[in-house]
């Protein structure tokens, strides 16, 4: 993704005070289930029904999230295969006291179409 973000965040959270680590920073958990929201939304979409994460690939944290920032998560399919979605996930904090954006993680998420049976199923045809 170029400096600045493009295009709708899949989702906006904002960081509270519960998501924090014993540092007071926000817990990196927290930022990886977050964006395996923001990923499964676009991943679902894609094949039109369910979706089960199967990798997390190249995590990265740049920046600590801070209590009071809202984070938006902004996801791009980078490739898709017979059953499976690739997404490229950005989150960019506007942070809470002065209004600044930074990008503060970024990872790649594999997700799988699946069926009723939980069994992998092919995407549909763009």
């Amino acid at each position: 993704m170029a400096d600045r973000p493009s295009g709708a965040p899949a989702i906006r959270v904002l960081a509270m005070p519960a998501d924090t680590n014993p540092s007071g920073d926000i817990f990196g958990g927290w930022l990886l289930s977050q964006m395996d929201i923001a990923g499964a939304t676009v991943a679902v979409e894609r094949s039109g029904g369910r979706v089960v994460t199967i990798a997390v690939e190249g995590m990265s944290f740049l920046k600590p999230v801070h209590v009071g920032d809202l984070v938006s998560f902004y996801a791009v399919i980078e490739k898709t295969g017979r059953t499976s979605v690739r997404v490229r996930i950005d989150a960019w904090a506007k942070r809470g006291r002065t209004r600044a954006e930074e990008r503060v993680t970024e990872g790649v998420f594999t997700y799988v179409a699946i069926d009723e049976d939980r069994r992998a199923r092919p995407l549909p045809s763009v």
